[in-house]
């Protein structure tokens, strides 16, 4: 859980500095990883 909550927020920050960067393909992959990590962590939770 911890692992994939301290990936989740490396991806959050890549995100923040791909946008502000302006590169929009690599802020929307960021944002895909965010996502499938806040899924992982859901799950873990529900079991």
């Amino acid at each position: 859980m911890k692992t994939f909550s301290t990936q989740y927020e490396a991806a959050k920050r890549n995100s923040i500095e791909f946008m502000q960067k302006g590169q929009i393909s690599a802020y929307l992959n960021a944002l895909v990883e965010m996502n499938k990590y806040k899924r992982l962590m859901v799950a873990v939770i529900a079991n």
